[in-house]
């Protein structure tokens, strides 16, 4: 019963869900509270609650305090739940990091404009798999600037905006430009372009968003737009960096790396695009 009511309450689920992703070394409470945009006093109060449940561990690394989900406890109607969110249950599966920085995978994320949905995956990405990913953003028509809402929500959430800027998906296009190992598009009007031809023959894949900034009304429902963008962008990134990348085959790697796109909030035309 215990383990029920603590799940009931949506914040703790999403917390739960993510470090069942993190399976088994777990998350600082300070990542959790900014990949669900929780205020950190908040989220610990609710990590706190599962880990009174049962359902979460708790260890201290230098500053942080490291949660991880324990599968054992919540037995096998749980099991469910960590196989669909998990797709290798290998003891090797969290967060590997290639030893060599040479190693890592540069991630192309283009939207058209490049100035909110892309500048925010690429401000994810690039903390959440720092040391393995390497992500840029671009667009086929760039802003001049980044959405101030994008940059607000993000120096918020403690992300470094200095050097975020909308650029040309062109600089990243031809033989001579750096290789890619991924592209994706993040929005519905940069997927239907002709793109341009990529370096290195990247794994491609289309995981379309309701684009906040055509969001109308005051500025709180203007901001809850920018925030709900984030969060999916930040579910989607995080199964991503958790990608069996070094040993997943290549078919299984393109069946995985395209039905990331289609999770929840996902746009129509996102469900019927399939990677290349």
């Amino acid at each position: 019963m215990e383990i029920f009511a603590s799940l009931a309450q949506p914040t703790r689920l999403e917390a739960f869900r993510l470090l069942a992703r993190y399976l088994p070394y777990g998350l600082p409470a300070g990542d959790v509270a900014r990949l669900l945009a929780v205020p950190h006093n908040t989220m610990s109060t609710h990590l706190s609650q599962l880990e009174r449940a049962g359902l979460l561990t708790s260890r201290r690394e230098g500053r942080s305090i490291i949660y991880a989900a324990k599968s054992g406890k919540v037995g096998s109607l749980f099991e469910i739940m960590l196989g669909e969110m998990r797709p290798d249950r290998g003891d090797d599966f969290p967060r590997r990091r290639p030893t060599d920085e040479s190693k890592g995978y540069d991630v192309l994320i283009l939207c058209s404009g490049n100035s909110a949905r892309s500048i925010m995956a690429e401000a994810i990405l690039n903390r959440e798999g720092a040391g393995r990913f390497r992500a840029h953003s671009a667009g086929s028509s760039p802003q001049t600037r980044p959405h101030p809402l994008a940059v607000e929500l993000l120096s918020d959430l403690g992300y470094d905006t200095a050097d975020l800027r909308p650029k040309s998906w062109t600089q990243f296009a031809g033989k001579r430009s750096k290789a890619m190992d991924f592209v994706v598009t993040v929005c519905d009007a940069a997927a239907g372009e002709e793109c341009p031809s990529w370096s290195g023959h990247p794994l491609q894949a289309h995981w379309g968003i309701p684009d906040p900034a055509e969001v109308k009304g005051t500025k709180d429902v203007q901001r809850a737009a920018f925030l709900a963008a984030y969060r999916r962008l930040a579910a989607r990134l995080t199964a991503f960096v958790n990608l069996p990348v070094e040993t997943s085959d290549l078919a299984k790697l393109k069946r995985d790396f395209a039905a990331i796109g289609r999770m929840e909030g996902a746009t129509e035309a996102t469900k019927f695009a399939e990677v290349i």
